[in-house]
């Protein structure tokens, strides 16, 4: 997949660059004659990561329109420099599969777009711990259901998803269960895999009966 940052700014960001080095930047969508050049240079799928450098939902509405408009399977990232729980779910109710801090670290990036790729959400730990606490109270499923899920694990990923269905980071599972952050990832993806989950937002709902065997 091909890597356009939408920004104001003249040039991309250190972490920009690091994570994706050829990507490109410009202060607009780039339009497209026919849908045939939807996909980009060498056919490539696109994502549009969109800084948000100010208060600008107006121009997120606008620029998401514009890319649905030229752009079939392209992917959107919201990039923000004040994230907030408010502008993530409005990003995500306008099409975005993604919303982060904009200097937020090149490996998180680059982890931001294996998720997207895939299918999965991405939202900053703090607004996806939010949207766990809340989706929880809302959603309950029963515990015939979710012992059915977790049979489905292994006793350590069985573990790691508990703990991730409340919202911890992987550094803080890691920390609990006394084990790696590459190892907590392992287990996750293993899980999301077991249990057909694209991210750790539906692994909570999926979860979310508050296990507490």
């Amino acid at each position: 997949m091909q890597d356009i940052f939408i920004s104001t700014l003249p040039a991309l960001l250190d972490n920009w660059t690091e994570a994706f080095p050829k990507s490109t930047i410009a202060a607009a969508v780039p339009e497209v004659v026919n849908v045939a050049k939807s996909k980009g240079k060498n056919g490539e799928a696109t994502i549009f990561w969109l800084h948000m450098n100010e208060d600008r939902q107006q121009w997120m509405a606008n620029t998401i329109a514009s890319i649905a408009r030229n752009y079939n399977d392209a992917k959107i990232v919201i990039l923000a420099n004040l994230p907030n729980q408010a502008e993530s779910i409005h990003a995500l109710s306008l099409g975005a599969m993604g919303y982060c801090h904009a200097y937020i670290a090149p490996t998180v990036l680059k982890e931001i777009k294996a998720v997207i790729t895939h299918g999965g959400l991405w939202l900053g730990q703090d607004i996806l711990q939010s949207l766990i606490e809340v989706s929880t109270k809302l959603i309950g499923n029963q515990p015939e259901y979710v012992d059915g899920l977790l049979a489905k694990l292994t006793s350590r990923e069985k573990e790691v998803a508990i703990e991730a269905a409340k919202g911890l980071s992987n550094k803080e599972i890691a920390r609990i269960l006394s084990i790696t952050e590459r190892t907590v990832k392992a287990h996750l993806a293993k899980t999301f895999e077991r249990l057909g989950a694209k991210d750790r937002l539906q692994l909570a709902l999926m979860l979310n009966s508050n296990y507490k065997h």
